[in-house]
């Protein structure tokens, strides 16, 4: 008996998942919690464990394919006793072709005059294929206000000619395209619905196909800027007497508490309590109202060389700075391993990327939907800056915070950020203590 392997929920509000890469081919035996199957998830790729020991009977969705929370991705045969057998050679038994999924017979959400006419004028054989829509892809057209004579200009490139998510998402860029280019008065010589021809390469250039982490995270951030209306706030911080604190007394912090305590893990502190603060920073809009976030959840971004994995310190706030700088350690080094599970990259509220390692002065972040906001530390530069009546040499950063325009205002976005300022500057420990 065959028993299914199904997509996990990957963190809230994530609806969908991309299979990886598969650790295990059919006919192997697979052990209670040993990795099955890498996940892609918003950002980040983690290694789903089996929930039980078995032989893996049948891979029901490929590498690459995009699939909704709960649907079925693996077969697996037998219990534990069954697996030990699996060492003897033996033939796997075929397992049961699924049913077809039904066919979705509701008809599509109630929708503004605007779609009502586009359904009028749908062409004949439109509504038989709107009922062969999966619940996906007519979740994501109801988002988009998408009536069936729109639906009817996409060619479906999955089974029996179904329309796919992706069909959906690569006509709305296009769509899109379409749109800037007539507005810019450029009409373009031949639109074919949904279809925008790339542009022409030549001999030295090289194509290089998108990996699944890199498309998740072209997918996440286009939804991000689509549905999120982002602004900006940025205020400088005089870090002098942190940074010096810190040189000063790193190595002996290193020897004491077995951690290189980071200027990171000082303003993860130090943002925590901003949030404690200002609950409307730690929350997510929805179409009932703004859900406050009780947990606070604190992703770190983590750049790796195909991208930046966010893992998640939970809650941040009770954490003193020693606590935190282990933990973000900790995290970032499962990340450039590939090591990160399920738990390391779930539940996040609010979200700190940092490209001041790297140089930058000044920010935009992309907001990691659906949360609220994100904050922006830029590098510490040394520069020269009025204090009282002279100009001293000072430690400056830019600090800045991309927010949700729906949830809050200017006024607290920077309200946030002079917290987070006051506590960064205020910094006066008692001896050789690292703490905030």
């Amino acid at each position: 008996m065959s028993t299914e392997i199904k997509m996990p929920q990957l963190g809230e509000s994530v609806h969908e998942g991309t299979v990886g890469k598969w650790l295990k081919h059919p006919g192997e035996r697979v052990a209670k919690y040993e990795p099955l199957v890498e996940v892609i998830t918003d950002k980040v790729n983690v290694e789903m464990p089996s929930p039980f020991a078995g032989v893996l009977d049948k891979i029901l969705v490929q590498e690459g394919q995009t699939v909704a929370v709960g649907t079925p991705i693996a077969l697996i045969a037998g219990s534990a006793a069954d697996a030990g057998a699996a060492a003897a050679p033996r033939t796997v038994p075929a397992a049961p072709t699924p049913a077809p999924a039904p066919a979705v017979t509701a008809p599509l959400p109630a929708a503004p005059s605007a779609r009502d006419a586009g359904r009028a004028s749908a062409p004949a054989g439109a509504e038989a294929r709107a009922a062969r829509l999966s619940p996906l892809v007519r979740r994501l057209a109801d988002e988009h206000q998408m009536g069936l004579e729109e639906l009817s200009k996409i060619t479906g490139s999955g089974e029996g000619g179904r329309i796919t998510k992706e069909d959906v998402l690569r006509y709305l860029g296009s769509r899109d395209a379409l749109r800037y280019l007539g507005n810019q008065g450029a009409a373009p010589a031949a639109a074919h619905a949904g279809v925008v021809s790339p542009p022409a390469a030549i001999a030295e250039d090289q194509l290089h196909p998108l990996s699944a982490i890199r498309r998740t995270i072209a997918e996440r951030m286009t939804r991000s800027t689509r549905e999120i209306p982002h602004a900006y706030g940025i205020v400088e911080v005089d870090m002098t007497a942190l940074v010096r604190h810190r040189e000063a007394h790193k190595a002996a912090w290193q020897a004491r508490e077995a951690v290189n305590i980071s200027i990171t893990a000082f303003i993860v502190r130090a943002a925590a309590r901003a949030l404690r603060a200002f609950p409307m920073v730690n929350a997510t809009f929805t179409p009932d109202g703004i859900l406050y976030k009780h947990a606070i959840h604190f992703g770190v971004g983590v750049a790796i060389p195909d991208g930046l994995i966010v893992p998640v310190v939970k809650h941040a706030d009770q954490k003193s700075v020693v606590t935190l700088a282990r933990e973000i350690a900790a995290l970032a080094a499962r990340a450039r391993e590939g090591k990160l599970t399920l738990e390391d990259v779930s539940g996040g509220t609010f979200t700190l990327t940092n490209p001041g390692v790297f140089g930058s002065i000044t920010s935009m972040p992309i907001i990691n939907y659906p949360q609220a906001a994100i904050l922006v530390t830029d590098a510490i530069v040394a520069r020269p800056v009025v204090v009282g009546e002279g100009i001293a040499i000072r430690e400056m950063m830019n600090l800045g915070l991309a927010f949700d325009h729906r949830i809050f205002d200017g006024a607290v976005a920077v309200q946030f950020l002079v917290h987070i300022k006051r506590q960064l500057e205020g910094f006066a420990p008692a001896g050789d203590s690292p703490e905030l």
